[in-house]
């Protein structure tokens, strides 16, 4: 069965998990935690990010080098068209979800986590008790936002990482308006990027993640709850609706990560 090394709240990791699910693979998810169990991704793949799948001896990192690979191995439900204009089209995009949305997405969710209190406590485990809870949410957003100007994410930074997912959340809506997908009559390679890069700006409401339930159906405010967007996360929606499978399936592909071991 494929291994896939993963951060479960990782957007990159979430691209790959929805080409698994659409391809009706079988996967098992290994969670890796930051620091010390990045050796083992480093041991396996010869660098320290995730995701990277392993498929028996062949080991690939790189959300994009697995698609590319899951789609010659597993030709069922291709994602990449073979009409030459849906194609370079679909890279294309694939190229701009990943370093547009997806480098942006981040920095939106870190200055909102500093700036809203109810969103940085909605992504506290269920665990933790309410005195902590109302610790976390008690820290000044100003502590919090010279935290993220220490981290080259000064409010100058996150205005504009703010600004150019507003432009491409409506050029998203715009490409959508008369069309079910972005590049095909069928979901591509495209389609599960902007999905999985979105993942920062707005939780899928469903049980697809082991994530807080809290946590479930928020977002970046701003963007998540702008009724300019509605349009595009309802179309997230119903790819999730279609195609992701729910963890509460109990299926070896919907189930809570393993914790990779360390040796």
């Amino acid at each position: 069965m494929l291994e896939l090394y993963q951060f479960e709240l990782s957007h990159y990791c979430e691209k790959v998990r929805l080409i698994l699910d659409y391809k009706g693979v079988p996967y098992r998810k290994i969670e890796v935690t930051p620091g010390i169990g990045q050796l083992e991704v480093f041991r396996l793949s010869g660098q320290r990010q995730v995701p990277v799948l392993k498929d028996g001896s062949t080991v690939i990192a790189d959300s994009t080098e697995i698609a590319k690979y899951l789609d010659r191995e597993y030709p069922e439900r291709p994602i990449v068209p073979t009409d030459p204009k849906q194609r370079g089209l679909c890279l294309l995009m694939e190229e701009w979800a990943d370093e547009s949305i997806g480098q942006n997405g981040r920095k939106a969710l870190l200055g909102a986590f500093s700036q809203d209190a109810s969103f940085r406590t909605a992504a506290l485990p269920s665990s933790v008790p309410p005195i902590l809870k109302n610790l976390v949410g008690a820290v000044p957003g100003e502590i919090l936002g010279a935290f993220n100007t220490g981290l080259g994410l000064g409010s100058d930074t996150l205005k504009l990482a703010k600004d150019a997912l507003k432009q491409n959340l409506e050029a998203l809506c715009l490409l959508l308006a008369n069309q079910p997908y972005l590049v095909a009559d069928q979901p591509t390679l495209a389609d599960f990027a902007v999905a999985g890069m979105t993942l920062y700006l707005k939780f899928p409401d469903g049980p697809y993640l082991n994530i807080p339930e809290n946590l479930r159906g928020r977002g970046v405010p701003g963007l998540a709850d702008d009724s300019a967007y509605t349009a595009f996360f309802e179309w997230r929606d119903r790819l999730y609706r279609d195609f992701r499978i729910p963890l509460t399936e109990g299926t070896t592909s919907g189930a809570a990560p393993n914790q990779i071991p360390i040796e």
